[in-house]
């Protein structure tokens, strides 16, 4: 007869995880036969440099790297990490206190919430935004308060508008720029009124800085962490996922206050076994080598980035060129849903896209195409939609 099996509420109330949806839908229109162009999730396509697979192949055949890895990642990771923000950022960082390897920068922000938020805390997210920002803070019993991007704002969260009681109970603020799945920047005036706002409220900011090696036209993003006084009150969460090339192998980091890495490591302790030290050891190759193999892959999303641009406005779509990311954030047509220009490039043109509202409800009246296919593919977007009825 079997047993009665009931989830925890904390999965039963979710919304379906946006990919995984999205996933379904593709299944359907192949299963059709249809020959889709994949522009809906951020997964780079271009293979990771061979030196790094070289050296993690190196690795993987040594007997001290088959054991047990430590939870807060090799020391000699946490040096590469510490060394590359300080080339890259000018930013000094305590490799044994201020940074904390990650399965990937997903599973960290997740952690976050297990080690800072208690039931009951306001955690404040800007939103459309990558949403396990508010997941890994609902799984926790915190209570989320969302700060709207607005394209009248360039897309920057306006702290003003927060209530002050809001404001005076929130415990960590959620932001990221260069930014999925808008692709707007913050400049280092926006990182200064943070670092104000923490101050004023006593509120942790965490800041995804996962996109700051894909910035184009000579443009270099920069860490929260560069502005003064950023370290005595956030943490950043980094991935080798998106600067390498890297999504399967699951590896990221975590650095700033020491209070808040070590926390964010001391849940993790109880939690995970850490990375397997082969991938460790291929990281910190990546990290050491840094911007001379992160340039070829740059050169490539650049061009791709303005034949998509080019392409959609020529086919009649409003959007911006964004100086980062590999996301177009583009403006559904007048009398159209997020969902129903979703379904439409589905269907009528074979693309598949990702609507905006499901990055959070200010994303309404956007689709996020990303530039993760060859250029000739990117072209044939550009004819496929001109060939929609819109």
């Amino acid at each position: 007869m079997g047993i009665v099996i009931k989830k925890a509420s904390r999965i039963s109330e979710l919304p379906p995880y946006l990919f995984a949806e999205i996933d379904r839908r593709k299944r359907d229109a192949l299963g059709r036969g249809v020959d889709l162009i994949d522009l809906g999730i951020g997964d780079p396509d271009i293979p990771t440099p061979p030196v790094i697979v070289e050296k993690l192949i190196e690795s993987a055949s040594k007997p001290v790297n088959h054991r047990y890895p430590n939870s807060l990642g090799m020391a000699e990771f946490r040096d590469a990490v510490a060394n590359w923000y300080q080339r890259r950022f000018n930013v000094k960082l305590d490799a044994g206190k201020e940074v904390v390897s990650l399965i990937g920068s997903k599973e960290g922000i997740g952690n976050m919430a297990v080690a800072f938020v208690e039931p009951g805390d306001i955690v404040l997210v800007a939103s459309p935004c990558y949403p396990v920002y508010h997941i890994g803070t609902a799984f926790n019993g915190g209570k989320i308060y969302f700060l709207p991007l607005k394209k009248q704002n360039q897309f920057l969260p306006d702290l003003d508008s927060i209530p002050a009681e809001v404001a005076k109970q929130a415990k960590l603020l959620w932001i990221n720029y260069p930014n999925n799945p808008t692709a707007a920047v913050a400049d280092k005036e926006f990182f200064k009124k943070v670092v104000d706002f923490a101050n004023k409220n006593n509120v942790i900011i965490c800041h995804d800085a996962a996109y700051t090696e894909m910035g184009y036209d000579g443009y270099r993003p920069m860490s929260f962490l560069e502005v003064d006084g950023a370290k005595e009150v956030a943490i950043e969460f980094h991935s080798l996922s998106k600067t390498f090339n890297m999504t399967g192998w699951r590896i990221g980091m975590a650095v700033g206050n020491a209070d808040l890495v070590g926390g964010l490591a001391q849940a993790k302790s109880n939690l995970d076994s850490g990375i397997f030290q082969a991938v460790q050891e291929a990281g910190i190759e990546a990290l050491k080598l840094g911007d001379s193999i992160v340039e070829p892959s740059r050169a490539i999303y650049q061009e791709r980035r303005d034949i998509l641009v080019d392409g959609l406005r020529t086919a009649g779509l409003e959007c911006e060129k964004p100086r980062a990311t590999f996301y177009v954030w583009v403006a559904a047509p007048k009398g159209l849903s997020s969902a129903d220009f979703t379904t439409k490039l589905l269907e009528e043109a074979g693309v598949v896209t990702t609507p905006g509202n499901g990055f959070g409800a200010a994303g309404e009246g956007y689709v996020r195409f990303t530039v993760c296919v060859s250029k000739e593919r990117l072209k044939e977007v550009a004819e496929r939609i001109r060939r929609v009825k819109l």
